[in-house]
């Protein structure tokens, strides 16, 4: 970094592009490893009623692995460094795919506890972003959005088993 540097880079603001980039490190981790566990329910889950969840899953595959990908850019932007596999540890025990391959409100469920912890972390971002880093506050409304419609999407799923009884 220069001596010139203003914004989100300038010296001031190094423990606050600091917290940025580990909550950046969080999110990209958060995605990638979605991305691992959507992957093995859209291939896993068998049955007629699977066919829809398995599509949307497909689908949300590559939006999850572009958020990943957006999520790196900025951690390299703000001179942090994109960490590598060594440094992954898995959370995301309730998106480990069903005993049966046929419990498709198991899917559900995961996703949409994945979905409301994704939002809940970019809100985060969002307020530690404020008044300092425009561009990561933007980047993560952006994100923000997109998961705002896989949870709604995934809400809809869950009331249509609701009604069949299944859930």
């Amino acid at each position: 970094m220069t001596a010139t540097a203003a914004g989100i880079a300038a010296p001031e603001h190094a423990a606050k592009r600091e917290e940025l980039l580990a909550l950046l490190t969080k999110a990209y981790w958060m995605e990638i490893e979605t991305v691992m566990s959507y992957i093995a329910s859209s291939v896993n889950l068998d049955g007629i009623r699977a066919q829809e969840i398995r599509e949307s899953l497909e689908t949300d595959v590559e939006e999850e692995f572009g958020h990943a990908r957006q999520f790196a850019a900025r951690i390299r932007e703000l001179y942090g460094t994109v960490p590598g596999s060594l440094d992954f540890h898995a959370g995301q025990g309730f998106l480990q795919p069903p005993a049966e391959p046929t419990d498709v409100l198991h899917v559900i469920k995961g996703v949409l506890e994945a979905e409301s912890g994704a939002i809940a972390h970019y809100n985060r971002i969002i307020e530690a972003a404020d008044g300092v880093d425009w561009v990561t506050q933007d980047l993560a409304i952006e994100v923000l959005h997109d998961e705002e419609g896989h949870r709604r999407l995934f809400e809809g799923f869950l009331r249509e088993y609701e009604l069949a009884g299944s859930a």
